[in-house]
């Protein structure tokens, strides 16, 4: 899609991890002038061998394109690379985009798109699902939370890595509906160790019972996608949670117990987690 010159939109990429590169290499592929920023000397390697420009921090990249799309890991560091030292939204253009891909707290993209406005630039609320594999086939899932005319430019770039876009509501919703997106995928991956230990108590074939599943009621995404679970992100996932539910003044016992219970689920999953598919 076109910027406000009628020139196709240049795009940015802070943060070219495991799902920054697919990412890169899809916008790359539809044509798009890329500028990408990374701490990595590796990551930054690798996107510039498949043609993206590279810039030497956040400001610099800014300063040279249209949309951000912002892939760095956690809160504080969504908040270094927009406003710390040479920090992105200072240098970018009025008119630009800030895409938060991150997973982060609704509240730190309210307060971004906030500031941001003030400088004449937007903030799209466009966290991302389904994980690396469908990064790598281009079938990603975006939330996004913003102003329709900013909704409408954010799909043309994120269409190029995403098979299905929801534009949930305002800034701040997309990442609330990517936090009971995350709730619902722990609850279940946890009650998927449970129901694989006891399980294999019976002698039951894990792998015979998991198909079974998959046609009932006991069907979801985690147990079909199990293989790719590696509770990586899921503390700091409870951890959005956790703190929106002591915002709102709830008492919310099982994602409590969750929350405790990824701690050591991350463990079990890499060294004796139940066998619900066959080793390859």
């Amino acid at each position: 899609m076109a910027n406000e010159t009628g020139a196709r939109e240049k795009v940015g990429i802070i943060g070219a991890g495991r799902m920054g590169q697919p990412m890169a290499q899809h916008l790359l592929r539809h044509g798009y002038d890329l500028t990408v920023c990374d701490i990595s000397a590796e990551n930054i390697a690798r996107v510039r061998a498949m043609g993206a420009t590279i810039a030497a921090n956040p400001a610099e990249l800014a300063s040279r394109v249209d949309v951000i799309i912002v892939g760095v890991g956690y809160d504080d560091e969504v908040t270094e690379v927009l406003l710390g030292a040479n920090g992105a939204l200072a240098a970018l253009r009025p008119g630009g985009i800030i895409a938060i891909s991150s997973t982060v707290a609704p509240d730190l993209v309210k307060s971004l798109d906030e500031q941001a406005r003030a400088r004449g630039c937007d903030v799209l609320d466009a966290p991302i699902c389904r994980g690396r594999f469908f990064a790598d086939a281009g079938k990603l899932l975006a939330l996004f939370g913003g102003r329709d005319e900013v909704v409408a430019r954010g799909r043309a770039v994120y269409g190029t890595f995403c098979s299905d876009i929801a534009h949930v509501g305002v800034v701040g919703h997309g990442q609330v509906a990517k936090a009971m997106n995350n709730l619902m995928l722990w609850i279940t991956s946890i009650g998927l160790i449970e129901a694989g230990r006891l399980a294999e108590t019976t002698g039951i074939d894990l792998p015979i019972l998991r198909d079974a599943l998959m046609l009932s009621s006991g069907k979801s995404q985690a147990l079909e996608d199990w293989d790719q679970t590696s509770f990586t992100w899921a503390l700091k996932d409870m951890q959005i949670v956790s703190k929106m539910s002591d915002a709102a003044n709830l008492s919310l016992p099982v994602t409590g117990a969750v929350r405790e219970l990824v701690k050591e689920a991350r463990r079990v999953k890499a060294t004796s987690a139940p066998k619900w598919t066959r080793a390859t």
